[in-house]
């Protein structure tokens, strides 16, 4: 065979070999969404619904994960309260990175007085702990799911502000948008065109730490009596009522914690391979 017909030949294609840490982060991160939405209708009893006589029972057949305090199902206690930790944590880290992501490219692209008033207000803000803030807010306005949700939001803002920023003025600075721009494309054709489909990978990389953070946030104002009330229960405020099981080891209040830990340990195992995904996707293309 010549040389001609074997450059006609195409070369084989290569297998998708999926990072495997990074596919059990997502299907953590896919499970725990789902029960966001279905978690209600999958648990067993009604979050409020008294079952058990004995409290803090051990893990039964009845009962996979223990009773709490006054005897209720602590399955179906965590799947009802994950609606409230995923819902309102994803409400919050779409609020602060979306405000960010707008305001960095708006800086980025626009520069001069929008740049610096922009930067040094998120500045200011950025210098407030994000707990002495949410106590602020919560203080003055109540414990409420949109207050909560607008809380989380304002506080990690600045953080999203600051990398769409750098992420959008590094692009801005590339040949290919100095072409378009050359060639007389306007601001939003640039920003749509040029410079976010090039901001996606590190965006989304941060939505994810960001959403960890909030899940945080929101968990420790509950513990603290601040977060979701009653009769409603997120996580943290599952830990905080089973508190006085601590001692025995408790499932009530053990569960809960773990639950945090595996959202929290999902999310950041599959932003750590994100990276991975996109690469070994476009070898096998």
């Amino acid at each position: 065979m010549s040389g001609e017909a074997l450059s006609d030949v195409p070369p084989p294609r290569r297998r998708r070999r999926w990072p495997l840490l990074g596919l059990l982060g997502g299907a953590i991160v896919v499970f725990w969404l789902a029960m966001a939405f279905l978690g209600g209708l999958v648990a067993p009893h009604d979050a409020g619904r008294i079952v058990d006589m004995d409290v803090f029972t051990p893990m039964t057949a009845a009962f996979p994960l223990g009773t709490d305090y006054l005897g209720r199902d602590m399955l179906s206690r965590i799947l009802h309260g994950t609606r409230y930790t995923v819902g309102v944590a994803l409400a919050a880290t779409l609020l602060a990175s979306g405000s960010g992501l707008v305001l960095g490219m708006a800086a980025a692209t626009r520069g001069g007085w929008t740049d610096l008033v922009l930067s040094r207000c998120l500045d200011t803000l950025s210098a407030m702990p994000s707990k002495m803030f949410a106590l602020v807010v919560v203080a003055a306005f109540g414990s409420s799911v949109p207050v909560l949700v607008l809380a989380a939001g304002i506080i990690y803002t600045p953080g999203a502000y600051r990398i769409a920023r750098s992420l959008a003025v590094g692009i801005a600075a590339m040949d290919y948008v100095r072409v378009a721009r050359a060639r007389g494309e306007g601001t939003a054709y640039i920003l749509r065109e040029e410079i976010l489909p090039n901001m996606t990978g590190p965006v989304l990389a941060d939505f994810g730490l960001r959403f960890v953070f909030i899940v945080l946030l929101l968990s420790g104002l509950s513990f603290l009596g601040l977060g979701v009330q009653p009769p409603n229960a997120d996580w943290g405020s599952l830990v905080r009522e089973n508190i006085g099981g601590l001692a025995e080891g408790a499932p009530a209040v053990l569960m809960p914690a773990l639950a945090i830990a595996s959202l929290t340990i999902g999310v950041n195992l599959l932003i750590d391979n994100l990276g991975g995904f996109r690469r070994r996707g476009g070898e096998g293309a």
